[in-house]
Protein backbone atom coordinates (compact mmCIF):
# COMPACT_ATOMS: atom_id res chain seq x y z
CA UNK A 1 0.00 0.00 0.00
CA UNK A 2 1.25 3.44 -0.80
CA UNK A 3 0.36 6.42 1.31
CA UNK A 4 -1.08 9.47 -0.40
CA UNK A 5 0.14 13.00 0.29
CA UNK A 6 -2.71 13.81 2.67
CA UNK A 7 -1.94 10.71 4.76
CA UNK A 8 1.75 11.61 4.86
CA UNK A 9 0.91 15.13 6.01
CA UNK A 10 -1.44 13.83 8.71
CA UNK A 11 1.28 11.56 10.10
CA UNK A 12 3.92 14.29 10.00
CA UNK A 13 1.53 16.72 11.68
CA UNK A 14 0.65 14.24 14.41
CA UNK A 15 4.34 13.68 15.21
CA UNK A 16 4.97 17.42 15.31
CA UNK A 17 1.93 18.00 17.54
CA UNK A 18 3.06 15.34 20.00
CA UNK A 19 6.36 17.19 20.38
CA UNK A 20 4.46 20.42 21.00
CA UNK A 21 1.97 18.87 23.43
CA UNK A 22 4.15 16.40 25.32
CA UNK A 23 7.73 17.46 24.69
CA UNK A 24 9.76 14.26 24.80
CA UNK A 25 7.29 11.38 24.40
CA UNK A 26 9.94 8.72 25.16
CA UNK A 27 8.81 7.97 28.74
CA UNK A 28 5.23 7.45 27.52
CA UNK A 29 6.29 5.28 24.58
CA UNK A 30 8.55 3.05 26.65
CA UNK A 31 6.06 2.69 29.50
CA UNK A 32 3.58 1.34 26.96
CA UNK A 33 6.22 -0.83 25.27
CA UNK A 34 7.26 -2.40 28.57
CA UNK A 35 3.61 -3.02 29.46
CA UNK A 36 3.02 -4.79 26.13
CA UNK A 37 6.41 -6.52 25.86
CA UNK A 38 7.81 -6.77 29.41
CA UNK A 39 10.66 -8.96 28.19
CA UNK A 40 12.16 -5.83 26.61
CA UNK A 41 12.55 -3.82 29.81
CA UNK A 42 15.60 -5.74 31.14
CA UNK A 43 17.47 -4.84 27.93
CA UNK A 44 17.46 -1.22 29.12
CA UNK A 45 18.91 -1.83 32.57
CA UNK A 46 21.98 0.31 31.83
CA UNK A 47 19.88 3.14 30.40
CA UNK A 48 19.41 4.83 33.77
CA UNK A 49 18.86 8.32 32.33
CA UNK A 50 16.62 7.35 29.39
CA UNK A 51 19.06 8.64 26.76
CA UNK A 52 19.21 5.33 24.88
CA UNK A 53 15.42 5.15 24.80
CA UNK A 54 15.18 8.73 23.56
CA UNK A 55 17.79 8.06 20.89
CA UNK A 56 16.02 4.91 19.72
CA UNK A 57 12.69 6.73 19.48
CA UNK A 58 14.31 9.53 17.47
CA UNK A 59 15.83 6.94 15.12
CA UNK A 60 12.39 5.38 14.67
CA UNK A 61 10.80 8.77 13.96
CA UNK A 62 13.58 9.67 11.51
CA UNK A 63 12.93 6.33 9.84
CA UNK A 64 9.22 7.18 9.58
CA UNK A 65 9.93 10.63 8.11
CA UNK A 66 12.25 9.09 5.52
CA UNK A 67 9.69 6.36 4.81
CA UNK A 68 7.08 9.05 4.17
CA UNK A 69 9.43 10.98 1.92
CA UNK A 70 12.38 10.02 -0.22
CA UNK A 71 12.94 6.54 1.27
CA UNK A 72 16.67 6.96 0.91
CA UNK A 73 17.62 4.98 4.00
CA UNK A 74 14.61 3.73 5.99
CA UNK A 75 14.65 0.22 4.52
CA UNK A 76 18.41 -0.10 5.10
CA UNK A 77 18.01 1.24 8.64
CA UNK A 78 15.34 -1.34 9.41
CA UNK A 79 17.55 -4.06 7.93
CA UNK A 80 20.61 -3.08 9.94
CA UNK A 81 18.67 -2.61 13.17
CA UNK A 82 17.01 -6.01 12.77
CA UNK A 83 20.48 -7.54 12.53
CA UNK A 84 21.88 -5.41 15.39
CA UNK A 85 18.97 -6.18 17.69
CA UNK A 86 19.05 -9.89 16.91
CA UNK A 87 22.28 -10.00 18.93
CA UNK A 88 20.30 -8.76 21.95
CA UNK A 89 17.59 -11.37 21.42
CA UNK A 90 15.07 -8.90 20.00
CA UNK A 91 12.84 -10.62 17.43
CA UNK A 92 11.47 -8.80 14.37
CA UNK A 93 7.96 -8.79 15.86
CA UNK A 94 9.18 -6.27 18.44
CA UNK A 95 9.85 -3.78 15.63
CA UNK A 96 6.22 -4.12 14.58
CA UNK A 97 5.17 -3.82 18.22
CA UNK A 98 7.34 -0.73 18.70
CA UNK A 99 5.94 1.15 15.70
CA UNK A 100 2.42 0.28 16.89
CA UNK A 101 3.24 1.45 20.41
CA UNK A 102 4.45 4.77 19.01
CA UNK A 103 1.15 5.24 17.20
CA UNK A 104 -0.94 4.19 20.23
CA UNK A 105 1.00 6.51 22.52
CA UNK A 106 0.73 9.44 20.13
CA UNK A 107 -3.01 8.82 19.75
CA UNK A 108 -3.39 8.90 23.54
CA UNK A 109 -1.25 12.03 23.93
CA UNK A 110 -3.20 13.92 21.27
CA UNK A 111 -6.60 12.84 22.55
CA UNK A 112 -9.42 14.62 20.74
CA UNK A 113 -6.97 16.03 18.16
CA UNK A 114 -6.51 12.48 16.80
CA UNK A 115 -9.00 12.07 13.97
CA UNK A 116 -10.32 9.06 12.10
CA UNK A 117 -8.28 10.25 9.12
CA UNK A 118 -5.12 10.37 11.23
CA UNK A 119 -5.86 6.87 12.49
CA UNK A 120 -6.34 5.58 8.94
CA UNK A 121 -3.11 7.22 7.80
CA UNK A 122 -1.13 5.63 10.64
CA UNK A 123 -2.79 2.29 9.93
CA UNK A 124 -1.61 2.46 6.32
CA UNK A 125 1.89 3.45 7.44
CA UNK A 126 2.08 0.61 9.95
CA UNK A 127 0.93 -1.89 7.33
CA UNK A 128 3.72 -0.73 5.01
CA UNK A 129 6.34 -0.74 7.79
CA UNK A 130 5.29 -4.22 8.91
CA UNK A 131 5.77 -5.47 5.36
CA UNK A 132 9.27 -3.97 5.21
CA UNK A 133 10.20 -5.49 8.57
CA UNK A 134 8.98 -8.93 7.46
CA UNK A 135 10.71 -8.65 4.07
CA UNK A 136 14.03 -7.56 5.56
CA UNK A 137 13.91 -10.20 8.31
CA UNK A 138 13.31 -12.91 5.72
CA UNK A 139 15.89 -11.53 3.29
CA UNK A 140 18.65 -11.43 5.88
CA UNK A 141 17.70 -14.55 7.83
CA UNK A 142 16.74 -12.81 11.06
CA UNK A 143 14.84 -15.26 13.24
CA UNK A 144 11.14 -14.40 13.57
CA UNK A 145 10.69 -15.59 17.14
Amino acid sequence: MSLNEQQKQLIEHSIERVAEVAGDPSPHVYARLFAQAPEMEPLFILDTDGNARGHMLMEALDCIFDFLGPRTYSTTLIQSELINHEGFGVPPRIFTTFFNVVMETFRELLGAEWTAETDAAWDALLTDLDAVVAEQAKKFGVAAV
